[in-house]
């Protein structure tokens, strides 16, 4: 068949041919040749970036907005040329007479020509991806809220000390006054005074500062309020000093310091001067009036307990109408209880909570023999505060929440635990059994929390904590009464590098030496507990845990300059708990298959990244935890799990779909997964079964490209049928790409938290049309979201929606959205208008 050519087609094509850079036809396989090549660098130099971009926003940056547009622009560039390469062949056909011609001359000198224009494109684009910052800091919230309950006998207070603060030439101002009297919840009103009055013109920074405190406790907790504590961690004292210095100078700031025990240098920690010029400020507080003159503070306010009426008021809020109105005599025995406590609003709370169920009155009576006895024992003020508080404690009727209560005095000052975290210390100490229900909680443990939430000797809230002089009494208890007496030793943030000599070593069984430089620990036969929490413990020397063969909860979490354990751990042929969290283990040592009696293993946060042949030996282990260490489970590792016949809890990663599938197949195992972690997961589709992961409570997925992701909430090999995901309470997800909606979370109905970043592809939270298919099929699922209480996105290019045509949502409380273009501001009017909103 002969070639035919039009006149228009000869002309172009001999222009093409042979006129420079257009010589489209003629190159067009070498430019292909080309551009290809440029497309595999520039593909192989983004994802570089895209590593290193990532290390910067794990440590809590955020990318250059030029980053984001090289790499978007880069993304688009791909779609494009991915076209061009799939017409290759049928483009490349066509050419002949040693490729100077074509059989199609127009369309080849129009491809030749997109072909030529996206190699320069792409060797632009390679010349610009040099950036030599990938990320900056994130913005700051100038004041973070605290949310403090509603106080009593404050009000007045707050204003003295707010107008004193803004009076010009105030620069420091000394809060002091005895323990308990609301120095601390006065501060946070302070704080609060400054998020809601004052515009946004001060830095609020809260240091809590705690008798034993560190310099370096205090840099961490500055950098971390101005989110750079990961970035700055293996910093030096000196080196952090400096940053915080050149931060805070080109800030107006306040810092606030709760419980000063001594004077703090803060020359030391960084501070800048606090001149007219610069206008900020120093608030803190104190138990001594001495520490305000150290601290050359241009004013000293003291916090004086409530007057009587104002103390009247509290005790009988604490105390309830109900039990006040029980008996007719019981007001007036009230009032004597309340005055026993002298105005301290920390008694008058203690007491009012463990009296709020005494209906009788007989009981009362008995509580005004006790507080007077105590009274007679211990005179003067400050010698008063204990045996009152004591009192609480007497009223524990169970000798096991007592001894769950004196543990907690253990931990550091100020020491906030998670609730399931404390009550796995409480069952390897055999306080308490260990039985759990099929999500694998202790209800048993849940329920003296309580209790001792109640009874106002624990702070409730998203975890646990012991008031400063609550703690105080707790040791004083263990070190002057009952069958405790000196078996517990606490020397937190000591100097010392020897074990304390001062302890009966016949007596002893719990040591806690969390925070301090102990080095050298001296053999204590009978020890059961020894807390190594948080200190500078780089190594173990062999020889160490022979000496300890009665050892049952070993706690060496957040060394992070401990590399490696000794073999001859396999001594400790008792210890049930191994805290190994945030260290820098990265392999375990062979004798650890010893640990027979181990059942609590933890791991997270480490730098350990297999632990093959030995988990496999710990035959009686309950509890696993390996979120956000370098383990994934694969298939060596997923044997090994299944011979762990009583494991009810762990924390699991996973970067592969199949592994995904085939733990849902292992019902046990499935069951016991109380968080999971996805991560650079490729799969056209993921499914995740709601009977299978019933106990599942929070949920990752990072860095994955999954085009759907499927719920099945149906078990035919079991016949089960679990339409949501009971226990789910927290997803997070960043760097999904595929999807384009996350409508799958309607089967999530008690999902309090929520948080979505740099997921691309995504356009809406919940797509209305696959809500309405779901709620067909599953009539209760009726609100969208219905439980949820904290929502953010951030950097979601293509989000249009949350929740099209949903009503507000009715329990958020907080919503953050950080650069969201498509998103309009009425898409986020879910919120009411005292509740917090942040769109940016």
């Amino acid at each position: 068949m002969g070639i035919t050519f039009s006149c228009d087609q000869v002309l172009i094509a001999a222009c093409g041919c042979f006129f420079g850079s257009g010589n489209y036809i003629h190159r067009m396989e070498t430019n292909l040749e080309a551009l290809g090549k440029a497309m595999k660098t520039l593909e192989g130099r983004r994802n570089d970036l895209l590593r290193s971009v990532d290390r910067e926003e794990d440590r809590g940056l955020q990318r250059l907005d030029e980053v984001q547009d090289w790499f978007s622009r880069v993304e688009g560039l791909g779609s494009q040329v991915n076209g061009l390469l799939e017409a290759r062949s049928t483009e490349t056909q066509r050419l002949c007479l040693l490729n100077y011609w074509s059989e199609d001359c127009v369309s080849s000198y129009e491809y030749g020509e997109k072909v030529f224009k996206k190699l320069e494109e792409a060797e632009k684009l390679l010349s610009e991806g040099v950036f030599p910052v990938l990320a900056r800091e994130t913005p700051v919230p100038k004041v973070e809220k605290m949310h403090i309950q509603t106080t009593v006998g404050l009000d007045e207070m707050v204003k003295r000390v707010w107008n004193c603060l803004m009076k010009n030439g105030r620069r420091t101002l000394g809060l002091y006054g005895m323990g308990g009297v609301g120095k601390t919840t006065l501060l946070a009103r302070i704080n609060d005074e400054l998020f809601e009055e004052n515009n946004g013109s001060y830095y609020v920074m809260w240091v809590m500062v705690s008798k034993d405190f560190e310099n370096k406790g205090i840099q961490d907790q500055i950098l971390q309020r101005l989110h750079l504590d990961k970035e700055l961690e293996q910093k030096t004292e000196k080196e952090k000093a400096s940053l915080i210095y050149n931060l805070l100078m080109r800030r107006k700031f306040v810092l606030l310091m709760d419980d000063l025990w001594s004077e703090v240098d803060l020359n030391r920690i960084g501070v800048p001067p606090l001149t007219e010029e610069n206008g900020s400020k120093l608030v803190f507080t104190t138990r001594s009036k001495e520490v305000c003159k150290d601290m050359k503070a241009d004013e000293a306010m003291q916090v004086n307990c409530l007057s009587w009426d104002e103390a009247w008021d509290l005790f009988q809020k604490e105390v309830g109408e109900t039990t006040l109105k029980s008996h007719q005599d019981i007001p007036r025995l009230a009032r004597e209880v309340a005055r026993r406590c002298r105005g301290l609003p920390l008694a008058l709370c203690v007491i009012g909570k463990t009296m709020a169920y005494k209906e009788t009155v007989q009981e009362w009576h008995h509580a005004i023999e006790v507080l007077n006895s105590s009274r007679r024992e211990f005179p003067g003020m400050e010698e008063n505060i204990l045996p009152i508080l004591k009192f609480s404690y007497d009223w524990l009727k169970d000798e096991k929440v007592k001894l769950c209560f004196l543990y907690y005095s253990l931990f550091p000052e100020d020491c906030e635990m998670e609730k399931d975290e404390l009550i796995e210390y409480w069952i390897c100490e055999k306080f308490i059994d260990g039985n759990r229900d099929e999500y694998g909680v202790n209800n048993q443990g849940h329920d003296i929390i309580g209790s001792l939430v109640r009874a106002h000797l624990l702070k409730d809230g998203t975890k646990v904590k012991m008031h400063e002089v609550i703690r105080e009494m707790a040791l004083w208890i263990i070190s002057n009464f009952g069958k405790h007496k000196k078996t517990l030793c606490v020397k937190n943030g000591e100097q010392s590098h020897e074990t304390p000599k001062d302890i009966d070593r016949e007596i002893v069984r719990r040591i806690s030496l969390m925070s301090n430089h102990v080095t050298n620990t001296s053999c204590i036969s009978n020890l059961s507990t020894l807390l190594f929490k948080r200190k500078r413990l780089a190594n173990i020397s062999g020889g160490f845990f022979p000496c300890m063969p009665a050892l049952v909860v070993l706690d060496l979490s957040e060394n992070e300059s401990l590399s490696k354990l000794p073999e001859d751990i396999s001594h400790l042929g008792s210890l049930e708990y191994l805290n190994l969290y945030g260290t820098g283990i990265k392999s375990l040592p062979v004798g650890l298959k010893e640990l027979r009696k181990l059942i609590y293993l933890n791991l997270e946060y480490s730098e350990l990244q297999c632990i093959d042949g030995i988990v496999g030996s710990l035959l009686n282990l309950q509890v696993l935890k390996l979120y956000c260490s370098d383990v994934y489970v694969d298939e060596a590792l997923l044997k090994e799990l299944q011979l762990l016949e009583h494991l009810k809890l762990s924390t699991l990663c996973i970067r592969d779909a199949k592994i995904l599938e085939s733990i849902q197949g292992v019902a046990p195992l499935a069951k016991s997964i109380q968080t999971l972690r996805l991560s650079y997961i490729s799969s056209p589709r993921v499914t995740l079964y709601t009977p299978a992961l019933s106990g599942l409570q929070r949920l990752e997925i990072r860095s994955s490209e999954i085009c759907e992701i499927k719920i099945d909430w149906e078990d035919k090999e079991r016949g089960e049928c679990s339409p949501c995901f009971k226990q789910l309470s927290h997803v997070s997800i960043t760097k999904l790409e595929g999807p384009t909606d996350l409508t799958w979370l309607l089967f999530a109905q008690n999902l309090r938290a929520l948080d979505v970043y740099q997921s691309s592809s995504i356009e809406n939270i919940i797509d209305r049309n696959k809500a309405m298919k779901i709620t067909r099929v599953h009539p209760n699922i009726v609100v969208p979201l219905g439980n949820l209480e904290s929502l953010q996105l951030s950097m979601m290019d293509e989000l249009r929606s949350i929740c099209v045509n949903s009503p507000a949502l009715p329990k958020l409380s907080y919503l953050k959205v950080f650069r969201c273009p498509k998103l309009p501001e009425d898409a986020i009017d879910i919120l009411g208008d005292a509740t917090p909103k942040d769109f940016s």
